[in-house]
């Protein structure tokens, strides 16, 4: 939410610059408020778990949020129910002819395949291109990132020679950027991925801003000047358990997997997980919702038709 205060205190410059929003008095007695809309398409497997990931951080906020989800029609989802994807997710022919505030696109366990030989890749493609128009900032996560750098800036993606797991360090690489103010200059976030991109053509690309990464393993979040699209190789959704899910999983069916790195203390896989991304992961939802929530037009058609004033 924003601060309200007198246009001419000094301090607004500054506060201006760590990303801090501001509102005049007079501004202030004429803001049109309403409830955020976002979309949420979710491409994971276990679709239940990732909702209340999601849900449980979109509802950390004092402001309202009303959430739809969608799910893709070109691929049967074999491990929920039918019945309850039909009465509680729409599909695009539901959804194409509204607007959101805000939009997120989750990762998906398709990594190691071809962007185009996904079987919903045409759907997913038609999403990406409808939400310039119908969503005001969208966030892109894990293999969601990789396809939409893939699909808007022409980023591939490689393969790893091991998997990268488990919770690693990212430092910022700029200050006072509204969707990171108040962390650290390093913070945490859960990997599970097989796959990298090229950060190379990323750094050539000049729509394309680095908002951190780390020597190890490169960038991390990714945005765009105008804040319509951040994108994010990692899970700030997972919950403490996740990774260890994962991990359990496959060392169970006898899969080729190590213990998750900086995750179990002394890497005994007996230990509690430790907690390490928890207060990342609600500041990060925090700022995008306050940049979506003053950044968005009141009028949500204004979206298509490129008018993007602060309300």
């Amino acid at each position: 939410m924003p601060i309200k205060i007198t246009d001419g205190l000094s301090a607004k410059e500054l506060l201006h610059e760590e990303g801090i929003f501001t509102i005049d008095k007079g501004s202030a007695l004429h803001q049109d408020i309403r409830p955020l809309r976002i979309l949420i398409l979710n491409l994971m497997p276990l679709k239940k778990p990732t909702e209340l990931q999601l849900l449980r951080l979109l509802g950390d906020s004092p402001l309202q949020v009303e959430v739809d989800f969608c799910r893709t029609t070109s691929h049967e989802s074999v491990h929920t129910d039918p019945s309850y994807l039909e009465q509680n997710y729409y599909t695009f022919d539901d959804i194409k002819n509204n607007y959101y505030d805000g939009l997120i696109i989750t990762g998906a366990p398709v990594e190691q395949i071809p962007f185009e030989d996904v079987d919903y890749w045409p759907e997913l493609t038609t999403y990406l291109d409808w939400s310039a128009g119908h969503a005001f900032s969208t966030l892109y996560f894990c293999w969601g990132a990789q396809a939409a750098l893939y699909h808007y800036y022409g980023v591939e993606k490689r393969l790893l020679p091991e998997k990268l797991f488990g919770i690693f360090e990212y430092q910022l690489t700029q200050k006072g950027h509204p969707l990171l103010r108040g962390f650290d200059d390093r913070y945490f976030i859960p990997q599970s991925r097989h796959t990298a991109i090229d950060d190379i053509k990323v750094y050539n690309t000049p729509a394309l801003d680095i908002l951190s990464r780390s020597p190890e393993n490169g960038i991390n979040i990714i945005g765009t000047a105008d804040h319509r699209r951040f994108f994010v190789l990692g899970h700030f959704e997972y919950d403490r358990r996740t990774l260890e899910t994962e991990y359990l999983r496959d060392k169970n069916k006898g899969l080729p997997i190590s213990v998750p790195k900086h995750y179990y203390p002394k890497d005994n896989d007996k230990n509690r997980p430790v907690f390490t991304w928890c207060s990342y992961a609600h500041l990060f939802y925090h700022n995008w919702l306050n940049i979506v929530y003053q950044e968005t037009p009141y009028c949500l058609e204004d979206i298509g038709r490129g008018k993007f004033c602060v309300r």
